[in-house]
């Protein structure tokens, strides 16, 4: 039984996959950002299978104040998979089969934008050695996914990048939605601001001096952050002021942004001696031609809401990043 289903499974996408000659109209797609439609047996998704899956999807964001997994879950069987579930933008396809080609992804197979990913495998343990080997390309393929849509949605409306006089006097430029309001463009630091009816997302960029291999180390940008918002972001109260939260190490990586080598830090951010805070994510982009070091960071504060994808949206965001002409 398990062989039909399979084969018929395959058999599915093989013909999805193969019809390049007639371009029929898509729908559009459905689903939240960070959602996930897994396809595959229930006996498999209960089993050890569904555990090695679980254990990739469902790793914990990191950055976060509360446990909140990277993406959220949704999964049906093969012969439970109709046209309802065929618009999901991220699909998910678990299940078995012979040959080489034991991973692929798909763009727009049943409704657009969407990208489904297939893992197979001849027999349960070449199955579950197929999804270890390819745990970050899941991880990567589906995220990458939801910041091209989020972006095209999120920034369709967005501020003339001549009208922001930090991203004139500093050379670069993001693209920044209307939604978020000027709190400060002071030509050497920018702040905006989108409040909703929970809380807040914040976007401040500013630039520090590059002048030794030494200043591109973390705890050099730490301390310059932490100086630049003690002056331009205060509490509420008389000598309270932004910083970050010295009691958990930021989870830093690297990776490039406009073309530059940069660093991506996500942890938490406090009001000193106040009760404020949230995740933060900052991007510092070595400008070496420019002496200096370009930081782009967005925080929020939503103290009743998970914050998952608020970290998100402002992810999208600076990732728009753009410098020079």
């Amino acid at each position: 039984m398990r062989r039909k289903i399979s084969v018929l499974f395959i058999s599915i996408v093989a013909f999805w996959s193969c019809g390049k000659d007639t371009k029929p109209t898509l729908v559009d797609s459905t689903g939240r950002i960070n959602e996930v439609l897994i396809v595959m047996k229930n006996s498999d998704w209960t089993g050890v299978v569904g555990d090695s899956i679980k254990q990739i999807i469902l790793t914990p964001l990191d950055g976060l104040p509360q446990e909140e997994a990277q993406f959220s879950v949704n999964q049906v069987s093969p012969t439970a998979f109709n046209n309802l579930f065929k618009r999901t933008r991220n699909i998910l396809f678990i299940g078995y089969g012979d040959g080489d080609n034991n991973f692929y992804a798909n763009k727009n197979i049943y409704a657009s934008p969407q990208i489904t990913l297939t893992v197979l495998g001849q027999n349960e343990q070449e199955l579950l050695a197929n999804i270890s080997k390819h745990k970050q390309d899941i991880i990567n393929t589906f995220k990458n996914n939801d910041l091209a849509v989020y972006q095209q949605k999120v920034t369709k409306d967005h501020y003339n990048a001549k009208s922001v006089e930090t991203f004139n006097k500093l050379g670069f430029t993001l693209k920044l939605p209307r939604t978020y309001k000027k709190v400060e463009d002071s030509g050497d630091f920018l702040w905006y601001r989108n409040d909703f009816g929970k809380g807040q997302m914040n976007l401040i960029a500013f630039e520090i001096p590059y002048l030794n291999g030494n200043d591109f180390k973390w705890n050099h940008i730490h301390q310059a952050i932490d100086t630049i918002t003690k002056y331009n972001i205060p509490g509420q109260f008389d000598n309270t002021y932004m910083m970050i939260e010295k009691r958990y190490d930021p989870i830093i990586k690297s990776l490039k942004l406009a073309d530059l080598n940069a660093l991506e830090a996500r942890g938490l951010w406090v009001v000193k001696d106040d009760f404020m805070g949230g995740p933060f994510i900052t991007y510092a982009i070595a400008d070496k031609p420019n002496q200096r070091i370009l930081i782009l960071e967005g925080f929020s504060y939503s103290p009743a809401t998970k914050k998952r994808d608020f970290v998100f949206e402002m992810e999208a965001i600076l990732k728009t990043i753009a410098i020079g002409n």
